[in-house]
């Protein structure tokens, strides 16, 4: 019967770590997309307040300070909605990027049991044919199960999605 090498366990070690820095490195790039946005957000405001207030200095009577703070009302909605767009937009493609990442690895990690039960089964014992065949099917099982619940979330993610 076959077993691990160290070789093969420092290979799986460094292949699990390069995955969490590749995930780190997705959570840091989304990040730094709501940095960006958010400053840009912050710099468009700040030269909008200006704007407002040196209008609002050479206002002569009561009724243009209304108008002008009726005027503002509309295209602030309008920004606050363009801002909550773009934030679901870089959240979406975070998600996106992260479930076809991790839909990746998982493939990978059940191609890579499949052939470990694989070589289990050709290098088994005489007589241990029963044992070999409930592993197979608890792992066929297993990959069922993950097939239904990966199929369900991505209807409810896309059934979300559809009514945000």
């Amino acid at each position: 019967m076959s077993t691990l090498t160290p070789q093969q366990l420092i290979a799986a070690q460094q292949a699990s770590l390069e995955t969490l820095f590749g995930f780190a490195n997705q959570a840091f790039a989304s990040i730094e997309k709501l940095v960006a946005l958010n400053l840009q957000v912050g710099k468009a405001t700040l030269a909008e307040t200006q704007e407002v207030v040196t209008k609002a200095l050479t206002v002569k009577d009561p009724s243009e300070l209304v108008a002008l703070s009726a005027s503002l009302s509309q295209p602030a909605s309008e920004k606050a909605a363009a801002y909550g767009r773009h934030v679901h937009e870089i959240l979406s493609g975070a998600q996106a990027d992260f479930s076809s990442a991790a839909t990746a690895q998982l493939q990978k990690a059940q191609k890579d049991a499949q052939g470990f039960i694989e070589s289990l089964a050709k290098n088994a014992p005489a007589g241990s044919e029963g044992a070999v065949a409930a592993w197979n099917s608890a792992f066929s099982a297993a990959n069922a199960t993950y097939e239904s619940a990966s199929k369900a979330a991505k209807q409810l993610v896309a059934t979300v999605s559809a009514g945000a």
